[in-house]
């Protein structure tokens, strides 16, 4: 077990730390199974196998009758969600924001340091309970009345993630069964109580079998807490290439916990690289800004999402708009404007909500989303029966327009590195050129270099993309950062060991955890 610092002793009670031993010698075994089948895949791929709809599951698919479970209270009106690490002055600045929904985020936009694994925890606790008020000596910070605050919405660890610091039968303990347990145990009677439920966003699944490990935790978590079946709601993130051909399975495994899907934009774009990294140039993206969600093969996965769910009764949530207010008048404008249009474009096509990352664009959302919604708190009714989508469609990267260029090497060179300085000191969520960065950035920025080089990739320059080449432009941007280089260069390490290795690391947040 981890050191125990002041009121530790709130969130690692016997009933939180029983849950977790027990939920691992059940599960424990099935997910390292569920984690080789994905590494199975993944070479069958590489051997020339496709992605695709699953024969075997098409039953559930052309079934017309099932339905999720109805929206538990506090999920009806999701029109904007704001997402955000879970530390103190976050937790109340997300609450008060406006949004409808937080995701209380203890995944990509949260180092999952000791401290910050159990404090986010004691920050959500005082939260329900009204603890959290605080001040930093220049300005302070208090809830909002009950009935004006987002709804909590935790998002844990990806089923790939450990927590080193439980072990169990001397064994590390799944991040994911942690972050789970540990707020089932301290918060979901009190959310039932509010008249709300705990309620969790489920991150990086690549099947439905995945769900269905999910959904058999559920069902043991509310048995072993003596919570009534079907109290836990759970979202599930689409941000993985595989988890698109498999969206009606896994809506159908987690059906009375089911609250929807929601288009994770930015690691589905990580999850095409890499699960098509050594395929050549058919599954090869252009500098990543230029990836909008107009190409076809974003389209058509955005489109196939919101057809799905609201097919089966539950919510389709959209992508983040990771721009932040800037002191720039100019780029400020710029920032909103893009996001006006990426919220009225997700508002048309159907979706019931949508993801901002700060609370300065809280306001652009709602707005796009209250001109389609009007009165009515989601779109649940437009069935979008207009849409077809085959594999062939989502597989389309090659229509992807665009091109690779030095600058694009360079910005995700940069970013990457800034990142993962930050990532290494214990800040999940950082501001980098006027965006609002998270593990996602740092894992798609890698992995293109990673396949740029694997492929040789010319760049506009005429320059081809080689592991000296990398390293060269590493060293100039870094450079450009201040007169203190060596505060990135553990960053720098980590960043150029994952994007230039040989052997491509499934996570990059794996080797930096350690």
């Amino acid at each position: 077990m981890g050191a125990r610092q002041d009121r530790y002793d709130e969130i690692l009670t016997e009933r939180a730390l029983g849950l977790i031993e027990r939920l691992h010698r059940e599960y424990g075994a099935r997910r390292l199974e569920l984690l080789e089948r994905r590494r199975e895949r993944v070479a069958a791929i590489a051997d020339g196998a496709s992605l695709g709809f699953l024969p075997e599951t098409k039953d559930v698919r052309d079934d017309p009758d099932w339905r999720v479970a109805p929206a538990a209270p506090g999920l009806v009106d999701r029109r904007v969600e704001i997402t955000g690490p879970t530390d103190r002055k976050m937790t109340v600045n997300a609450l008060n924001s406006g949004a409808k929904v937080w995701l209380a985020d203890q995944e990509d936009a949260n180092t999952p340091l000791w401290e910050n694994v159990v404090g986010g925890q004691l920050n959500l606790l005082d939260a329900i309970t009204r603890r959290i008020d605080f001040s930093t000596g220049t300005k302070s910070y208090a809830l909002k009345p009950d009935d004006e605050l987002a709804t909590i919405v935790v998002r844990p660890r990806g089923w790939h993630l450990p927590e080193k610091h439980v072990l169990v039968d001397g064994e590390p303990v799944s991040g994911s069964l942690v972050d789970f347990a540990l707020y089932l145990a301290a918060c979901g009677q009190l959310q039932l109580d509010r008249g709300q439920g705990p309620y969790y966003y489920l991150p990086k699944m690549e099947s439905h079998l995945e769900a269905r490990l999910w959904n058999d935790v559920f069902v043991t978590a509310q048995e072993d807490l003596g919570i009534p079946r079907g109290t836990i709601r759970a979202t599930v993130l689409i941000e993985t290439y595989p988890a698109a051909f498999e969206m009606e399975e896994i809506l159908y495994e987690l059906r009375e916990h089911s609250a929807g899907l929601n288009a994770g934009r930015w690691d589905y774009m990580f999850s095409v690289i890499k699960t098509h990294r050594t395929r050549g140039t058919d599954f090869q993206l252009p500098d990543r800004n230029s990836v909008t969600m107009t190409v076809p093969f974003m389209r058509a996965y955005t489109e196939l999402l919101v057809r799905t769910c609201h097919k089966r009764g539950a919510h389709a949530i959209g992508g983040m708009a990771a721009f932040i207010p800037s002191k720039d008048p100019v780029v400020n404008e710029q920032a909103f404007a893009k996001v006006t249009a990426d919220k009225q474009r997700e508002a048309g096509d159907g979706f019931d909500g949508s993801w901002v990352a700060h609370p300065g664009m809280v306001e652009a959302c709602r707005t796009a989303f209250d001109a389609v919604l009007g009165a009515e708190p989601n779109q649940l009714g437009k069935l979008r029966e207009d849409v077809s989508v085959t594999a062939a469609d989502l597989l389309d990267v090659a229509s992807t327009p665009g091109e690779v260029t030095e600058a694009g090497l360079r910005n995700n060179v940069s970013v990457a590195v800034q990142y993962l300085a930050a990532w290494l000191d214990g800040r999940g969520a950082v501001g980098i050129f006027n965006l609002m960065e998270d593990a996602a950035t740092a894992e798609i920025s890698r992995s293109q270099i990673w396949q740029w080089r694997a492929n040789a990739v010319v760049l506009d320059t005429g320059d081809t993309v080689t592991t000296d080449l990398v390293q060269r432009i590493a060293d100039e941007e870094i450079a450009k950062l201040g007169d203190d280089p060596d505060r990135f260069e553990a960053a720098r390490e980590l960043f150029l060991e994952t994007a230039l290795a040989d052997e491509y690391a499934d996570f990059l947040t794996l080797p930096a955890y350690e």
